[in-house]
């Protein structure tokens, strides 16, 4: 859970991150600003019908960064979650979301981050690593 906890900390606290995903043989990375902490488990959110969500169902190995004085570089598998607690929980957080959420969020793809290898390094090149 310390580890989770960590890396969700660095991802709220940088505010913005960056997700790569695949479509074939090219890379896609995209901004994202949605992370949840819930039951003790990272969670990104994504719009449904989105080019992002489509190439995570086809393969959901991901990459995540981010940078806040450190940087965070966070390789991942994306698994959806469709329960509606986890989307009421992502509309409680951030209510400037309300009007793209549609009724009951149902705009909402919740994403549980699983097989996460995480490091956070500074500038001089030192490192923590963890998985969760």
């Amino acid at each position: 859970m310390e580890a989770v906890k960590q890396v969700y900390d660095f991802m709220d606290k940088a505010g913005v991150y960056f997700l790569a995903t695949v479509d074939g043989d090219q890379p896609h990375v995209r901004a994202y600003g949605t992370s949840l902490l819930f039951e003790g488990q990272l969670y990104i959110m994504a719009f449904n019908h989105t080019a992002a969500i489509d190439q995570l169902r086809a393969n959901p190995k991901a990459e995540i960064a981010a940078f806040k004085g450190k940087q965070l570089r966070m390789t991942c598998k994306l698994v959806e979650d469709p329960r509606q607690e986890l989307k009421d929980a992502m509309a409680a957080k951030m209510p400037s979301l309300k009007d793209a959420a549609g009724e009951r969020n149902q705009n909402f793809i919740m994403l549980r981050v699983t097989d996460a290898t995480a490091t956070i390094s500074d500038l001089a090149g030192h490192s923590d690593t963890c998985t969760f």
